[in-house]
C-alpha cells in the first residue's frame, strides 16, 4: 500500500512558476513509476506527465511539454512537478499517482492516488 500526499499548489498569475510536490509512504518508492494529472472543472481527468522509478524516463503531455518538468529524490520518497510559465489553461486541481510497473499515461494503470492539490492561474 502507498500513500500520496500533495502539496505547493496556490493562487499566481499567468507566467509564474509552482512546484508540486507529491510525499508517499513505503520503502519501495524507487520501484513505483509515479505521475501528475489534473481535472479543471467539468473536465475529465488528463494525462500531464510519467516519470519511471528509475532511468530519468519521462512523458509529458503536449500541452506541458517545454513548460512542465517532472523528477523525483528516491531518498526522499517525493516526487514533483516543476511548473513554468503558468497559463490560466493549467489552472486545474492537480493530482499524483503511482504504479507499480513502467510509466504509462492511462489513468486507468495507476493504482494509487492522492488527494490533489488545487493550482489557480489568474490572467
Amino acid at each position: 500500500q502507498v500513500q500520496l500526499l500533495e502539496s505547493g499548489g496556490g493562487l499566481v498569475q499567468a507566467g509564474d512558476s509552482l512546484r508540486l510536490s507529491c510525499a508517499a509512504s513505503g520503502r519501495t518508492f524507487s520501484t513505483y513509476a509515479m505521475c501528475w494529472f489534473r481535472q479543471a472543472p467539468g473536465k475529465e481527468r488528463e494525462f500531464v506527465a510519467a516519470l519511471s522509478g528509475s532511468y530519468g524516463i519521462t512523458y509529458y503531455a503536449d500541452s506541458v511539454k517545454g513548460r512542465f518538468t517532472i523528477s523525483r529524490d528516491n531518498a526522499k520518497n517525493t516526487v514533483y512537478l516543476q511548473m513554468n510559465s503558468l497559463k490560466p489553461e493549467d489552472t486545474a486541481v492537480y493530482y499524483c499517482a503511482a504504479h507499480r510497473g513502467i510509466p504509462t499515461l492511462k489513468r486507468v494503470d495507476y493504482d494509487y492516488w492522492g488527494q490533489g492539490t488545487q493550482v489557480t492561474v489568474s490572467s
